[in-house]
């Protein structure tokens, strides 16, 4: 990696960080300078506009995640597993991210939810393309036969998310120290519900 591409991370990591506490809109070039040690001509150069500064940095928290739960969740057997160890990858997610504002598309997603443009469609398309792996996880657990056949995967990846955004709120905003084991519980009574009786 080269000089400039490293400078180019070290930008977008410490950006992202940030971004947790004062939103995408809350990033400024020069304080993102300032912070580094760098010019602010030269940090511009890297992403042209604060809009591709803001999109390089939700392509960041992307790939983060991905790493972090995706990668992971994906390496446990197909079926109810799978969707067990993605679950328990997003709740981990929210410790392990090491940013001071939590889960980046927790915060974004309030940030943008009514604000149209390039920066809200990245949020969302991240959004979705999660939800359809959730949901296309519990496809394949009723394909597998752990779940039952009339079980609506959409409904259930909608479910799971719900109470991922529940653990969030319960753990970030509330501060409660058992919000993680009222996840997990919740999350277990749901997908045993689910389950195929033999």
């Amino acid at each position: 990696m080269g000089k400039g591409d490293t400078t180019r991370q070290a930008i977008l990591e410490h950006a992202t960080t940030l971004a947790t506490t004062v939103g995408l809109d809350g990033l400024s070039i020069g304080q993102l300078a300032t912070d580094l040690g760098l010019s602010k001509s030269g940090l511009f150069a890297h992403f042209q506009s604060k809009e591709g500064l803001q999109l390089a940095v939700v392509e960041t928290a992307s790939d983060r995640f991905t790493d972090l739960v995706v990668r992971p969740g994906l390496k446990a057997p197909r079926g109810e597993p799978r969707v067990r160890a993605l679950m328990e990858r997003w709740v981990a997610w929210v410790a392990a991210t090491g940013t001071p504002g939590g889960c980046f598309f927790v915060a974004a997603s309030t940030e943008l939810d009514d604000r149209p443009g390039p920066l809200r469609d990245a949020v969302v398309q991240r959004q979705r393309d999660w939800i359809d792996l959730l949901a296309n996880s519990v496809r394949a657990a009723i394909a597998e036969g752990h779940f039952r056949e009339d079980t609506d995967p959409e409904q259930l990846a909608f479910e799971l998310w719900g109470f991922a955004l529940g653990f969030h709120h319960h753990a970030r905003l509330l501060g409660a120290p058992n919000a993680a084991s009222r996840a997990h519980a919740a999350i277990d009574r749901l997908l045993v519900s689910a389950r195929r009786v033999a």
